[in-house]
């Protein structure tokens, strides 16, 4: 867009190299915070016998599920930078990355979300109830996470049915893509599924947090 101002002729048009660095070093920050960030969490309370309690534990469980960002969600924003959304490997490995990468990138948004509904939980009744014995022991503690994990893989489990590599009829070239109607017929059972994930995991844990 160019615009006049008191006569003088301003150009707002944006660089787009400028844009693709800045998005890439911003990137190459994030990856390198988190991946080590997240694994010092982890080692500080393995390594330290006083941390390791119920608390801790869900924050653990939060760093792990955090690692998956670098790991997989990073890199595939860095190369759409470059080749938009084109699956750069070919053959099973790139058909599995299509499916594992938004899978395990969603999972772990909902493992984090289900350890701070736990973190909540687990203060609530240490401040409300100090007298009492903690509702969640260190003992406990794997019964509680584990199931973060198989109830955020369940529900995001229909990703690795949908998304697949879809040769592009002009380029020929494969890109990563949501086959919702191929792989369950109605695309209006895909507004209903990402509705309820919402409600669910959103908004009801938030309602949650702020009640507790």
């Amino acid at each position: 867009m160019n615009t006049t101002v008191n006569g003088s002729s301003c150009s707002f048009l944006p660089n787009p190299t400028a844009q693709k660095n800045g998005k890439t070093l911003a990137y190459c920050l994030f990856f390198v915070v988190s991946l080590v960030g997240n694994s010092f969490i982890g080692i500080i309370v393995y390594e330290t016998q006083t941390l390791r309690k119920p608390i801790n534990y869900f924050i653990v469980n939060m760093a792990m599920s955090d690692l998956l960002y670098p790991i997989f969600l990073f890199p595939r924003n860095l190369t759409e930078l470059y080749v938009d959304n084109q699956c750069l490997i070919n053959g099973p490995v790139g058909q599995a990355l299509s499916k594992l990468v938004p899978f395990l990138v969603n999972a772990s948004m909902f493992v984090s979300i289900q350890s701070l509904v736990l973190i909540a939980l687990d203060r609530f009744v240490y401040v409300v109830f100090p007298l009492r014995s903690p509702l969640i022991s260190s003992k406990l503690c794997p019964f509680f996470i584990l199931p973060t994990w198989i109830v955020a893989m369940a529900v995001f489990s229909p990703l690795l049915v949908a998304r697949k590599p879809v040769e592009s009829a002009n380029s020929g070239k494969l890109y990563c893509s949501l086959q919702w109607d191929e792989a369950f017929g109605e695309f209006s059972f895909f507004v209903n599924y990402t509705l309820a994930t919402f409600i669910i995991f959103h908004y009801i844990p938030i309602a949650v947090l702020v009640i507790l």
